[in-house]
Order: C-alpha cells, then structure tokens, then sequence
C-alpha cells in the first residue's frame, strides 16, 4: 500500500458531528483505519486549533483534542524543519496555492509520499511527484 499523506481536513471531518457531513465523516473514519498514513506537526497543530475554536459548533475540549492528536502519532510524522519550509517556498512560487497548502505538499514530498488526501487543493494535481487525491470526490480513496 502506498504511504498517504493527510491533510488538515480528513481528520476534523472525522470528528464532525454536523448530520449533512455524515457521508464525509465516514470516509474520514475509514481513511483514519487505514496502514501507511503520514501527517505532519502542522497538520496535527491546525487540527488542534480548529477542532478547539469556540465558534466551531461542536468544539473540542483541549483533554478531547489531544488525546486524538496522541493517538494519531501512531501515524508517521514529518517534522517541520527549514527543508520542507524551503520546498514550500519553492511550490508557491511554482503553483497558485497558499503558503500553508504548500508546506502541506513539501511534507508529503519529504515523507515520500506519492498520493496527499485533500479536499482543498485541485483533484488530481501533482506537486512534483506529489499527486493529490479527493477522498470525497468520488469513490477513488
């Protein structure tokens, strides 16, 4: 199986408790039963920062977010070092996405990931060897 890299969005969807995301929380729980799965501390961060807001309507407790965040370093985890930072810089100057969807795609690339689970960035984009997927776009997951 080939090595998956998550972005911010499969795991809170995978909390989500709002019935018209039903569909798309479980795809995110299977995701998440899944071998070979790659994040990085910025995604587990953004996690925690959006799972917790309190404007969220089902917001998390910090004891709640982090007993997920400890149970998903089961998952490898890319560190943030200034090489994916510099990659980042790279990507954003090569393609139209955000500073932050870029250190995303940089920390697949470094994990060696060939496939990212996205739903924000453009299904079926390579970012250098870095093909991203939609896992709610379809049945292709």
């Amino acid at each position: 199986m080939l090595m998956t890299f998550l972005d911010t969005n499969i795991l809170l969807y995978a909390i989500s408790s709002a019935p018209e995301e039903e569909e798309k929380r479980n795809t995110a729980r299977a995701i998440l039963r899944r071998d070979q799965l790659v994040v990085s501390v910025q995604v587990l961060q953004e996690f925690y920062v959006q799972a917790t807001r309190s404007s969220r309507p089902d917001p998390l407790s910090h004891e709640e977010a982090s007993a997920l965040i400890s149970n998903w370093l089961r998952f490898q985890v890319v560190p943030l070092t200034v090489a994916v930072l510099q990659n980042a810089l790279n990507l954003k100057s090569l393609h139209p996405i955000s500073c932050w969807d870029a250190a995303i795609v940089s920390a697949a690339s470094a994990a060696g990931c060939p496939v990212l689970f996205a739903e924000d960035l453009k299904h079926g984009q390579d970012y250098g060897g870095v093909q991203v997927s939609n896992p709610f776009f379809g049945s292709d997951f």
